[in-house]
């Protein structure tokens, strides 16, 4: 073929996975993540190839692993792995011609129909001179096979039957030829810490836990101190994240009032989202809530009870906010002179300037830099970022590569609830994970493809983070559903999604909106809220639920994983079935599998037949499962009958007993 360089190479390697954008991008992967690494490879005629995975940890070692061939006819070969060590990998997919099971797969075609036996006998000791060349120990035990093959006392058969029986295949696959082998391009794979995967979130706005209301109607604003205490409500919960709404200084001009009105009074605290005032920016925390001081003794209380405290990064202005002065390039001037506020037809938010990143973008990098720097260096290592598709996808590409150059552990939670693309583009830019559209998919079918789709089409980008509420979301399934819509969101979140949120006041069923919007009213964006919370195990409250929904996470990693997530089905338009299964090779040689069957429909009751797949439960034929929830146990098969009264029960969590 002269000099000719072949782009497909000897034993062609046409598809390799997981793969983001051909390679422009990294995989994403969290620690003990399992991923299937896949690949199409093939050659001509009926010789055999072998197929091994190249993997190169962050360390630097790599080690070629086998990988085996998928269902019959597609070429297609897998092997699925857990990722155990921090930082970049790549991986390669290498082909080669399998001469030695080639010619043992010839040679037992050829004994069966009686024909050049001898001459097979031949070729496998032709075949051995290259096998183990420079392993000692290897040659020793080649000149035993060698003499079987040679034993003319024998028939070919038995001499064939006698070589295998003494190790002759094991010690071709310890020392493979990998002849003609081809390597696919390498793929990058970026492994970031647990919490970047997997997790359970949980939001309060840190001046309504402790507040207390004057008695001349006056509310005093809760504080860090006060919300210390909040944070024993939260660890009783299971909860590992807790994410408070911006705790910055909040500006007085355009001040929204009760329910996004325009008419506050001094009293209203604000929106804590009109971010600056006299007494600072974003750098800088609200005088009512504390000083940095009580900050960090909230940060290290939290630590204590193993919370990690996530902060807000709205990047946007009050009127009174120190860039206005110091920077106002960085923001849009009208015709008539004066700054553009926020809109979002028909919303309209007067008390907010965004800010325009093509005036000053350097300048506005660098400052947002240094705030980030700033509280990272104060111990917060995870950032829900406001609204991030409003901004250019080029600068969290540029932030995000560098904060997590010299801080691999800070994690960037995207509040992008916008087109599919740009959620796609933010999560392959580097994001590590995302709001989606969970809260609005409520129906069986709706359920089906949606999660499905997190878990398989995007996953190599893309990590859902399936929150049941927010401050902006109250869907009209949780206005009209009742306390089984609750219990229903709640538990399908925890247990479908690897990461799960839910805003402070779902657990007391908090489901009046404003009239005609999808949020609570007396929204707790632009007052005080006042609770009264009751004691974690009380039964008139969500909490006992969403406290033994994280415990069943805890006890079964199974459900911390987000790739293996399967849809089974059932004959009822609204009864759900998935299954989350995680191998015992995986799991410290115990399978951890986990059957959620749950009806999606809050006000019904109902029964129905469900057919499951039982390889993808790692079973066969009949088996034992008790339900997490009740305790009960049932012995289940591949068709089963189910009844789900969404009134007393809606779910069953079953976990596989072996």
């Amino acid at each position: 073929m002269g000099n000719y360089q072949s782009k497909i190479g000897r034993i062609p390697v046409t598809k390799t996975w997981p793969v983001v954008d051909a390679g422009k991008y990294p995989v994403k992967a969290f620690l003990g993540e399992v991923i299937e690494f896949g690949a199409v490879a093939f050659r001509e005629g009926h010789d055999l190839i072998s197929v091994e995975l190249l993997l190169t940890s962050p360390s630097g070692k790599t080690r070629r692993i086998s990988m085996s061939e998928g269902s019959p006819g597609k070429d297609q070969w897998q092997i699925k792995l857990a990722l155990e060590e921090l930082g970049s990998y790549s991986y390669r997919v290498a082909a080669s011609a399998d001469e030695f099971e080639t010619w043992l797969h010839n040679t037992q075609l050829k004994l069966a129909a009686g024909v050049d036996q001898e001459l097979m006998m031949l070729e496998g000791l032709v075949l051995m001179e290259r096998l183990g060349a420079d392993d000692s120990k290897a040659k020793k035990s080649l000149q035993e096979h060698k003499k079987t093959l040679q034993d003319q006392a024998l028939t070919p058969a038995q001499r064939l039957e006698k070589t295998l029986q003494q190790g002759l295949r094991e010690l071709a696959n310890s020392h493979p030829l990998r002849s003609l082998e081809t390597l696919s391009d390498p793929v990058e794979v970026l492994c970031e810490r647990k919490l970047a995967g997997a997790g359970s979130w949980y939001e309060f706005f840190p001046r309504s836990e402790g507040a207390i209301k004057n008695k001349d109607g006056s509310i005093t604003s809760g504080n860090f101190k006060t919300a210390i205490k909040s944070l024993q409500r939260v660890h009783e919960m299971g909860f590992e994240v807790l994410y408070l709404p911006p705790i910055h200084p909040i500006g007085s001009a355009h001040r929204k009032g009760p329910n996004n009105t325009l008419n506050a009074s001094t009293k209203d605290p604000g929106s804590p989202w009109a971010i600056g005032n006299e007494s600072g920016g974003h750098d800088s925390i609200h005088p009512e809530l504390g000083t940095e001081k009580d900050f960090k003794a909230f940060l290290q209380a939290a630590k204590k009870l193993n919370i990690e405290i996530a902060l807000d990064l709205a990047l946007q202005a009050s009127p009174d906010h120190p860039w206005v002065k110091s920077n106002p390039e960085w923001f849009t001037r009208l015709a008539d002179g004066t700054i553009a506020y926020a809109e979002n037809p028909p919303k309209k938010y007067q008390d907010i300037y965004p800010i325009n990143f093509d005036n000053d973008p350097e300048g506005i990098y660098q400052e947002v830099l240094r705030i980030m720097t700033k509280w990272i260096g104060l111990g917060v290592y995870i950032f829900r970022v406001d609204n991030p598709h409003t901004k250019p996808v080029s600068f969290w590409e540029r932030l995000i590569k560098e904060v997590n150059q010299k801080n691999p552990e800070v994690i960037f939670l995207a509040e992008a609830f916008t087109r599919p693309a740009m959620v796609h583009a933010l999560g392959k830019i580097g994001f590590q994970q995302s709001y989606n559209y969970f809260s609005w998919r409520n129906s069986k079918t709706e359920l089906a493809e949606y999660l499905t789709e997190l878990a398989s089409d995007s996953a190599d980008f893309l990590r859902p983070n399936l929150w049941v509420n927010t401050p902006d979301i109250l869907t009209q399934y949780l206005q009209f559903g009742g306390k089984p819509a609750f219990k229903i969101r709640a538990t399908i979140a925890a247990t479908s999604g690897a990461s799960w949120g839910m805003y402070a006041g779902f657990e007391l069923y908090e489901s009046v909106a404003r009239p005609g919007a999808e949020e609570n009213i007396d929204s707790e964006k632009f007052e005080i809220k006042l609770r009264s919370w009751p004691a974690t195990e009380d039964p008139a409250s969500l909490m006992p639920r969403v406290k033994l929904l994280n415990q069943i996470r805890k006890a079964n990693p199974a459900l911390g994983q987000l790739r293996n997530l399967r849809i089974h089905q059932s004959d009822d338009s609204e009864i759900l079935v998935y299954s989350k299964h995680l191998a015992a090779e995986h799991n410290g040689g115990e399978a951890n599998t986990i059957l959620v069957i749950c009806n999606t429909d809050p006000h019904s009751i109902r029964e129905t037949r469900i057919h499951l797949d039982l390889s993808e439960l790692g079973v066969s034929g009949e088996f034992l499962v008790v339900d997490l929830i009740t305790g009960a146990e049932f012995n289940f098969g591949e068709h089963n009958y189910v009844k789900l009264d969404s009134f007393t029960e809606p779910a069953h969590i079953l976990k596989v007993l072996r």
